[in-house]
């Protein structure tokens, strides 16, 4: 089995390893520009509810270029776009250091330059995800995923604990910073070599924009997993409370919110790092089932809690167990999506968790401010053990997957390909 594990390890590979420092690069641009955007615009306007729309700034361009940036990636190359989106990522990072150092930035343009990191957010992240397959072995893909994920869950460990540390020096040293990382992403991917050659679309027409819409609503399987992971992060969305759970309920103040903010993350990581190193074999929807009702019950423990260790332990499995989601939604949608059409799946997937995150941070505080902090957090814990037994029932080819690349979900005809489609 080690031997197995090795031959296959997704870090035998260039093309990966160049493709996983950029992802790193990228992500942890993208945490450190969250942390000073907000800072910078709270000390600007002291409004919280400016801090909210920063949020929905980045979130509208996603929701609104969703069918546009899975098309954009089926049909050109997906790593030039991804390098793309990083540059501007870096141009939007350096406008920002000059009008911090100038004085010349203010609320409307914060809003403006923040839509335009989100706009390119939106081509970026589909295409990733559909670059994925490329770099590395179908073997070793479920791996590949898994560090993918890792360096996601690291970005989010470490990138706010060194925005706040070097934002102490002046919020233009941050944003210096996102720059050097975000043109240094797109710089890794300029070596990134795919291997195989991508297969554009043929035509284009409304039909291909809404054939990833139409994939997903087709295959039982992949609709139930995505479904599952957006209905649990809605309903389980307890970091959001985190700071009323610091000061009120554990008493701890902001060094506690670090803490807590930072142990789901630790608990992604590590289980990414488990997965990385050894691929989950059999029972695979069982497997992710079970992750969301342990999501689910770490959220209630979290809830009950009233010491900070407890509530860091929760914290940690409930980071562990959205991880084993995560994997198997990431890995069905990479292994049984013809390569042709994995930029439109692939943009779906993202709307769902960009929709599951957004929303289920809204939903707990319109939960906390109905019935209070704690009962919104144990209600949202109760729903989602409850949503994994009712999916299991709605949904039992998810509940019988065993091995996600066991026999590939037959694809319905693209309208935007000429002949059969073309499946990995």
């Amino acid at each position: 089995m080690t031997d197995t594990v090795a031959a296959t390890s997704p870090l035998r590979h260039a093309p990966f390893r160049q493709f996983w420092l950029a992802r790193i690069a990228s992500s942890l641009a993208f945490q450190m520009l969250a942390v000073a955007v907000g800072w910078q615009m709270y000390a600007l306007t002291g409004s919280a509810f400016d801090l909210g729309l920063v949020g929905l700034s980045q979130f509208v361009p996603m929701v609104a270029l969703t069918l546009v940036v899975g098309h954009a990636a089926d049909r050109h190359d997906r790593r030039a776009i991804a390098r793309v989106c990083q540059a501007v990522s870096g141009v939007i990072a350096i406008v920002f250091t000059l009008g911090t150092l100038g004085g010349w930035l203010t609320r409307d343009m914060i809003f403006a330059l923040v839509a335009i990191v989100g706009a390119s957010r939106a081509f970026e992240t589909p295409s990733l995800m559909a670059l994925l397959p490329a770099v590395v072995p179908r073997a070793a893909l479920q791996q590949a995923t898994a560090w993918s994920a890792s360096a996601n869950q690291s970005a989010q460990i470490v990138g706010p604990a060194l925005a706040g540390l070097l934002y102490a020096l002046g919020p233009a040293v941050v944003y210096g910073l996102v720059a050097l990382f975000t043109l240094g992403a797109s710089t890794l991917l300029a070596f990134v070599t795919p291997e195989g050659q991508e297969r554009p679309m043929n035509k284009v027409g409304v039909a291909s924009l809404f054939s990833g819409i139409a994939f997903v609503l087709r295959n039982r399987v992949m609709l139930g997993a995505l479904s599952l992971d957006l209905f649990a992060v809605l309903l389980g969305g307890a970091t959001a409370l985190l700071p009323i759970f610091a000061q009120t309920v554990l008493e701890t103040g902001p060094w506690g919110l670090g803490l807590l903010r930072s142990a789901p993350a630790v608990g992604a990581l590590a289980m990414s790092l488990v997965l990385g190193r050894r691929p989950m074999g059999f029972h695979a929807g069982a497997t992710m089932l079970g992750g969301v009702a342990l999501f689910g019950v770490a959220t209630v423990v979290f809830g009950l809690s009233r010491s900070l260790p407890l509530s860091l332990a929760a914290l940690g499995v409930l980071g562990a167990a959205d991880t084993l989601s995560v994997v198997v939604r990431q890995s069905l949608v990479q292994l049984r999506t013809p390569r042709d059409m994995l930029g439109r799946v692939s943009a779906v997937n993202a709307l769902f968790i960009g929709t599951s995150n957004q929303l289920g941070e809204f939903e707990s505080g319109a939960t906390a401010a109905l019935f209070g902090a704690v009962p919104a957090v144990l209600i949202g814990g109760i729903g989602t053990v409850i949503v994994a037994a009712l999916w299991a029932i709605l949904f039992p080819s998810l509940r019988a997957l065993r091995v996600l690349d066991d026999q590939p979900m037959e694809a319905p005809v693209d309208p935007s390909t000429e002949g059969a489609t073309e499946t990995l």
